[in-house]
């Protein structure tokens, strides 16, 4: 239910508008319908003309304070009652309250054509009597076919139909009328959607088996509005009409980051992970492990303690519990605490609307921090390309505005140029991861890329994507002259690498022990030399001790000899150039 509001709006011209309450229609209409005049909802059977009515009368009554009569002429007050019981409104209390008048007024074909005459007089004095009872400020009829339909005469019928517009804009109410679709015109008569102030035309149409309801604004006097067909729902909380057009880019953002489970994924994001609030695609062909990777972002989640809300459109709850155990990751836990819910549907179930309210509810009601649609693309099936994307956007828009981290898979298919999503949605996403098969040597393998990642650092690096009884895990790919190689490929080359690595090690310890060998033959070599100089040198210095010893018994033999020829030794005493004093006597 929506909180109270204003009871009145109006445009930038002063056009006084009256809020209807029901999400998305006030966003059409600027704001609600015409102020004290008269609109006409048309469409054909089972569009669902007489709760959107009934749901305006209520909302006004509950939300804006404004009493409202319902005045009906196919259905009695207690079918009424019963039918808008199903919308979660209680009607019974709020006739209780005198809130809301119910007033059924039965007529009889038979009866107009047997007198011939047909006056609103009395209908005027009894919806003013309503009116008056409770201070009505909205008024519903439905529906005008059942009210004229005895008039056979066209003149009297489009007299009536204006003193009947007329009297509910002197009246002042702001009035809800519905009209049954005619078959070349809006309405049945051709007249009504001239009179009126404002015109919704609803319509219920089956496309490939899938039920749409869609709601267009065709008329609104002195107010600008949404021109467009807009699908819409009726879902157990009322109305709900959802346009794309009505959206605005004015979320707030995160700068804070979450991991994805997956510690290399992580690190080719900056080590940090994605922004918390993001939307994240991750495309691939069936069987690259998509779900695995959505498995283990849940499983990131719920160790930080957040609540994850997993869209499954392929696969069982229970199914995707028990094949996540092969890859080590167990989600038991994560539901029994809480931290993890699924909700599983097949995508023909309902159309894309249904879908789209029900994954808003399951929202509202669990509280995610995390929310995973695994895969997107299954819901084509519900409806077109450009139905879908419309569905994707609207969704996105209302994860960013609750600061919801969403992650999406898409299934691509073989032979498709690379890069391409099904929807052409990835410009919708803040992140776009891609999984992509390479098959060779009679094996396939799988790679991941980060092709996009807005606001942060990533790796532009092919990883490869390998999934055992351990987790995920991202390698480095080899990439050599010949192209990326993979799987054997990758680990025969780098086999040989060792290989190579080794044998040149081993190479180079050989040198190094045969320089070692050459460094000691050298140096056994220098201690030989060594070894001989230092025997020359003794030699050498027992020779030259010799030889002055030598010298020395000469010397003292030549001494002892010139002393004994005492002239010669006088002359050999005298120093040369120095007079001999004994011989200046």
């Amino acid at each position: 239910m929506k909180t109270n509001g204003s009871k009145s709006t109006s445009t930038a011209t002063g056009l006084p508008k009256c809020p209807t309450g029901i999400q998305g229609l006030d966003e059409i209409t600027g704001g609600g319908l015409p102020r004290g005049r008269p609109t006409l909802v048309c469409g054909g059977a089972g569009c669902g003309k007489t709760l959107l009515a009934a749901e305006f009368l209520v909302r006004g009554a509950v939300q804006f304070g404004e009493p409202g009569v319902f005045l009906a002429f196919e259905e009695t007050e207690a079918e009424l009652k019963a039918n808008v019981a199903s919308l979660g409104f209680d009607l019974v209390g709020l006739v209780r309250r005198k809130k809301i008048v119910l007033d059924h007024v039965y007529i009889e074909r038979s009866e107009i054509q047997e007198t011939g005459e047909y006056d609103l007089e009395g209908l005027f004095v009894r919806l003013n009597h309503a009116i008056d009872s409770i201070g009505a400020k909205r008024v519903v009829l439905d529906t005008l076919e059942a009210l004229f339909a005895g008039i056979p005469n066209e003149a009297i019928l489009r007299a009536e139909l204006r003193r009947l517009f007329r009297w509910l804009k002197v009246k002042g109410v702001t009035a809800v009328i519905t009209a049954e679709r005619g078959r070349e015109q809006l309405t049945r008569h051709g007249l009504e959607e001239y009179v009126s102030d404002c015109v919704i035309l609803l319509d219920h149409r089956v496309n490939d088996q899938i039920a749409t309801r869609h709601l267009r604004v065709v008329k609104y006097r002195g107010a600008l509005h949404g021109t467009n067909e807009f699908p819409f729902l009726i879902g157990d909380e009322g109305v709900s009409v959802l346009p794309i057009t009505s959206l605005g880019l004015n979320h707030k953002v995160s700068n804070g980051r979450i991991s994805t489970g997956i510690a290399r994924l992580d690190a080719m994001l900056g080590g940090r992970g994605f922004f918390r609030g993001s939307s994240i695609l991750l495309t691939g062909t069936p069987g690259t492990g998509k779900t695995s990777v959505a498995a283990s972002f849940a499983q990131a989640a719920g160790r930080r303690g957040e609540r994850t809300l997993f869209f499954s459109f392929e696969e069982s709850p229970n199914q995707i519990i028990r094949n996540m155990h092969s890859i080590g990751l167990r989600l038991e836990p994560l539901v029994q605490r809480g931290l993890l819910r699924f909700h599983a549907a097949r995508p023909t179930l309902c159309g894309l609307e249904m879908h789209l309210a029900t994954m808003f509810k399951e929202i509202a009601a669990f509280e995610p921090a995390v929310v995973i649609v695994d895969p997107i693309t299954s819901l084509l099936v519900a409806g077109t390309d450009s139905e879908t994307k419309g569905m994707v956007t609207r969704l996105i828009d209302f994860l960013k505005g609750s600061r919801i981290t969403s992650f999406f898979t898409s299934l691509t298919h073989g032979g498709h140029a690379l890069q391409q999503s099904e929807m052409a949605m990835s410009s919708l996403m803040d992140a776009w991861l891609l999984l992509q098969d390479f098959e060779g040597n009679g094996e396939r393998n799988r790679v991941l890329y980060v092709l996009k990642a807005r606001g942060m650092a990533h790796s532009n690096q092919v990883r490869e994507f390998l999934i055992s009884n351990r987790g995920i895990d991202l390698v480095d790919a080899y990439v050599g002259p010949s192209g990326v190689l993979t799987g054997a490929s990758r680990v025969a080359q780098t086999a040989r690498e060792k290989a190579e690595a080794l044998a040149s090690r081993q190479e180079a310890a050989r040198r190094q022990r045969e320089l070692k060998r050459k460094r000691a033959a050298l140096e056994q070599q220098i201690a030989g030399l060594r070894a001989d100089y230092e025997t020359e040198e003794v030699e050498l210095r027992r020779v030259d001790e010799q030889a002055g010893a030598r010298t020395l018994v000469l010397t003292g033999e030549r001494t002892e000899l010139a002393r004994l020829r005492h002239a010669d030794a006088t002359v050999a005493a005298s120093a040369p150039g120095k007079p001999n004093p004994k011989s200046q006597r």
